[in-house]
């Protein structure tokens, strides 16, 4: 079976190094750079990076050697996403589209939520609200992907 097909819970910094041809003091910088990245350690003190922590170094990556940020840039574009709850993914560095004005779009006046509404949610206009369901329809694929 090739390596690629083997989906793990836990990588080590080598595996992540060797996936994302990066070295691995690349990993430990960046780390030092963006508080968004901290793989968590196992007992013995080694890194143990999960999937959203390699979607993160790919996205990191993205950012510095293709779109050309600096890291104060990408740091404040991982902030700037996360403020606004959306996913990390190569979408969101794409050149903004025009939204239609907000009359042309059907906002549903309730939505069953799983959870209480926080005051901002209330206040979403609706680009951020389907940028919020497209974030979450995201999660529940690679959630579903790691369950199969």
């Amino acid at each position: 079976m090739p390596r690629e097909a083997i989906k793990k819970l836990y990588y080590s910094i080598g595996e992540v190094s060797e996936a994302t041809d990066l070295k691995q003091y690349v990993l430990r910088y960046w780390e030092s750079e963006f508080p968004q990245l901290s793989p968590a350690k196992n007992r013995a003190g080694n890194r143990t990076y999960r999937e959203k922590d390699i979607e993160l170094v790919n996205f990191i990556k993205t950012l510095l050697y293709e779109k050309k940020y600096t890291i104060e840039g990408a740091r404040q574009k991982l902030k700037e996403l996360q403020d606004h709850g959306l996913a990390l993914s190569i979408v969101s560095l794409e050149d903004p589209k025009p939204t239609p004005p907000v009359d042309e779009v059907e906002v549903p006046q309730r939505v069953a939520s799983p959870r209480p509404a926080s005051a901002s949610q209330e206040a979403m206009s609706p680009e951020n609200y389907k940028k919020f369901l497209i974030n979450l329809k995201s999660e529940l694929k690679q959630l579903i992907e790691l369950i199969d």
